[in-house]
């Protein structure tokens, strides 16, 4: 059960209107690394969860992350407060309107003509949200990972949105969002280290000759560290096809009905490697060869 309380969890103060600004606040309250992604991500796989412990922490921070997409909206609609009364009284002329609207060089004119200056489910470049930002896969060795890099890259955004702007309260509000990403990651890395046969992720073992081999697929040269050092793994300096020893080929079994029809079919789609046939490129050049259109042949 959830229950609205009308205080923001952080005091939002903007200086003034910016639809520019407003349409990059965008990226967080629609965007892949936004807070509604993230609110999604973390409710979906806490209801799914059934250790009571992470259950909680899912919950928890999902809970958190719809407080944060509070914030962002009222940022976004406080900074669209000007062009919203703009648009729908009219009271200035058209030029000067649209002049406040596209000034900055980005697209606030169009978030703000469709949604009334608003904020929208829509990233800063005017794509919709959608669920396929949920990355879940159902095994929490594996979420909990993908959870520490989605609240990584949501922390990088509002670095760039604290960059892009002067306005010392929507830095500050910015600051605490950003600070709460560094702290829900540390959640995050506690939990999945709390679980103790946490790698590799699944119940399945890798096959043993495979699961530490570096293949040296970039030539001569290559750069050596910790990431492939024959202390940690089994350098293979040039993998040939294939490395299981075989000759690389892929065979399947048919039966004769199958392999009969594949084998017409073949036969129908061969190519015929002597014929230089005139293709469109070869009309529509300035000075198309003359050549038989049926053997190819001048």
């Amino acid at each position: 059960m959830f229950k609205h309380v009308k205080g923001l969890q952080y005091t939002v103060r903007v200086a003034g209107p910016n639809p520019g600004l407003a349409n990059l606040m965008l990226e967080q309250f629609g965007g892949a690394q936004g807070e509604l992604a993230a609110a999604m991500r973390y409710f979906t796989q806490g209801l799914a969860e059934d250790d009571a412990g992470r259950k909680d922490l899912l919950l928890d921070i999902a809970t958190e992350e719809l407080s944060h997409l509070e914030i962002i909206g009222t940022i976004i609609a406080m900074l669209n407060k000007g062009a919203k009364g703009d648009l729908a009284e009219g009271t200035q002329k058209e030029a000067e309107l649209y002049r406040s609207l596209t000034g900055n060089g980005n697209d606030s004119h169009i978030t703000s003509l469709l949604y009334g200056g608003g904020p929208s489910l829509i990233n800063s470049a005017g794509v919709p949200w959608t669920a396929a930002y949920v990355d879940t896969i159902g095994e929490p060795t594996a979420d909990l990972r993908s959870n520490i890099a989605a609240e990584a890259r949501a922390k990088l955004v509002y670095e760039r949105l604290i960059n892009v702007t002067d306005d010392p309260g929507i830095k500050d509000a910015l600051g605490f969002l950003m600070t709460r990403e560094v702290a829900h990651q540390k959640s995050f890395e506690k939990a999945l280290y709390s679980i103790r046969n946490n790698f590799p992720p699944g119940k399945l073992p890798p096959v043993p000759e495979y699961a530490n081999t570096y293949f040296n697929m970039s030539g001569e040269g290559e750069v050596r560290g910790s990431w492939n050092a024959d202390e940690n793994f089994n350098y293979v300096r040039d993998p040939q096809p294939a490395v299981d020893g075989g000759d690389g080929g892929a065979t399947v079994n048919l039966g004769s009905e199958q392999a009969s029809d594949l084998e017409a079919m073949a036969m129908r789609l061969q190519s015929t490697p002597d014929v230089n046939p005139v293709t469109g490129a070869d009309l529509g050049a300035a000075n198309p060869i003359d050549k038989d259109r049926t053997t190819g042949k001048k």
